[in-house]
């Protein structure tokens, strides 16, 4: 049973995943993105915007992108929406290159 079998049962097409997980990854600003996630915890959209210098409009499509690929995940507090990594992002995404 694959990696992705384990961590995401109900996954239709894995290569399906692994392209959407890989594209989302392809991105500098996305990849900036989840650098200073890691480093800072939890963040919201405005201060990962001020912190990655882009637009908040673009900082907010990135973040939907990694939301969809499943790299983050968000809690809603107030106005704000605030992201943090997703739960074992690091060890599936290292285990999805391995799989490759």
């Amino acid at each position: 049973m694959s990696i992705i079998h384990r961590i995401r049962p109900n996954a239709v097409n894995t290569m399906q995943e692994f392209e959407k997980i890989l594209k989302a990854l392809a991105n500098q600003r996305r990849l900036a993105i989840l650098e200073y996630i890691k480093r800072v915890r939890e963040a919201h959209v405005g201060e990962i915007a001020f912190a990655i210098n882009a637009p908040f409009r673009s900082t907010s499509r990135h973040l939907r992108i990694l939301y969809a690929a499943r790299l983050v995940v968000f809690e809603q507090r107030n106005n704000e929406i605030y992201y943090r990594l997703a739960g074992g992002t690091k060890i599936f995404v290292q285990q999805l290159v391995l799989e490759l």
